[in-house]
């Protein structure tokens, strides 16, 4: 049986901040599929008592992808489910969603214990059970072992820190949504000043936390998004700066970004190392998942607490684990042209005249049909990379939905 203080209930104020409660999860529509959230048990021994539920989009084929969605404090896994936007691109780009969920008995608020030794080691608690539903999709859904990604809102954002660093050998990459550095706290007491105003520490010293979680491994590391606003004050944004000192200190690139880059929603990129860490500021934002309603391709999520209208997180994470058939990598070799194979818009029209444009890719970037990052132009939408960003070069686009150009006509 496992023990959890009184003194959780203190720390459920501040965390809470991260979550939405069940009284207030906004209801969608059914998408006109019959697959559903569903609740899975016996997927293993389950010592850190959570538990367990799966979506697998109808079509889900053998050797697909998979996400683990850890929701924040008073959130459920159907209430992050619902309003973050994943399923929409489960949906599309066929890849099964892993949504555990804590238990009130664990914690009085449902927060992921991301502050207790014994929920943050490798083989023990809570890591162990989320990684014991990864083996169980593994086993029972055929999903692909080498393309199982996590990402996480607040509590749940420092759970998924805490799944890429005891666990590299599991997860390809992970995204970190106002969460903080894996073993920031090791207490509750800790927790608050983790939380905010925030721990300084030197990416080393940041770097050797994460590298003592698995002693030994030698293998390849997760790649890492971050998500911070720049207004919040539960999660304050000092965190979303160490954890990208540690992340890039973790995978060996400087803490200078190479490229930067522009996005929607008041939304600035930094990326770091051969794409191998990614911080992206909503300027503004308080605590939250961002979120961008509608029915663009680059649309995701419902407005909801702490689900922030502002820009689909959900489709750059997924674009960023690569699940979306064209990867938005900026590439550090200069290429003269570019033409990956396109990644369809969600919202393509077949019988609908597409508009074409030809055109230099500064005036591309200029017209907002394609963005510059690393001093290069990629199609805005598709991220398709199309050559050096200048007045030199010249690309074809068409446009196949609301803010979705691909190379070609």
């Amino acid at each position: 049986m496992r023990r959890r203080s009184s003194i959780l209930a203190r720390i459920a104020g501040a965390v809470a901040g991260a979550a939405l409660a069940a009284a207030t999860v906004v209801a969608v529509a059914a998408p006109a599929q019959a697959a559903t959230l569903t609740q899975v048990t016996g997927f293993g021994s389950n010592p850190g008592n959570l538990s367990m539920y799966a979506y697998r989009p109808n079509g889900l084929p053998s050797g697909a992808p998979a996400v683990v969605l850890l929701h924040g404090c008073t959130q459920n896994a159907s209430g992050y489910f619902t309003n973050s936007g994943w399923q929409k691109y489960a949906d599309l780009w066929k890849f099964a969603l892993i949504v555990p969920q804590q238990a009130s008995s664990n914690n009085s608020s449902s927060c992921f214990n991301w502050f207790a030794t014994g929920d943050t080691a490798r083989g023990q608690g809570e890591a162990l059970s989320v990684k014991q539903m990864v083996d169980y999709a593994k086993s029972n859904y055929a999903v692909d072992p080498a393309r199982v990604f996590v990402s996480g809102l607040s509590a749940g954002g420092a759970m998924s820190a805490v799944m890429l660093a005891t666990y590299p050998d599991v997860f390809a990459a992970g995204s970190v949504v106002a969460g903080l550095p894996y073993r920031c706290a090791t207490s509750t007491t800790s927790a608050y000043s983790c939380m905010n105003p925030g721990v300084d520490k030197s990416p080393t010293a940041w770097g050797d936390l994460v590298r003592g979680a698995y002693s030994g491994y030698a293998g390849p590391r997760p790649r890492v998004a971050i998500w911070h606003g720049t207004s919040d004050t539960t999660v304050a944004p000092l965190n979303a700066a160490e954890s990208r000192d540690q992340w890039t200190n973790v995978l060996g690139v400087s803490q200078t970004p190479t490229s930067t880059a522009s996005l929607p929603g008041g939304t600035s990129l930094e990326v770091y190392g051969n794409d191998a860490v990614r911080l992206y500021r909503v300027s503004g934002m308080g605590h939250g998942t961002p979120v961008d309603p509608g029915t663009g391709a680059d649309q995701c999520g419902n407005v909801a607490a702490y689900f922030l209208d502002t820009i689909c997180s959900t489709y750059r994470d997924a674009l960023f684990f690569g699940l979306g058939g064209a990867s938005p990598s900026p590439s550090p070799t200069p290429t003269a042209t570019a033409s990956p194979t396109p990644t369809p818009s969600p919202t393509a029209s077949p019988t609908a005249s597409p508009t074409c444009v030809t055109a230099s890719n500064y005036a591309h970037v200029t017209a907002g049909r394609a963005y510059q990052s690393g001093g290069y132009a990629y199609a805005l939408g598709s991220n398709q990379r199309m050559g050096l960003y200048n007045t030199f070069y010249t690309t074809t686009l068409k446009q196949t939905g609301p803010s979705y150009w691909v190379i070609g006509c």
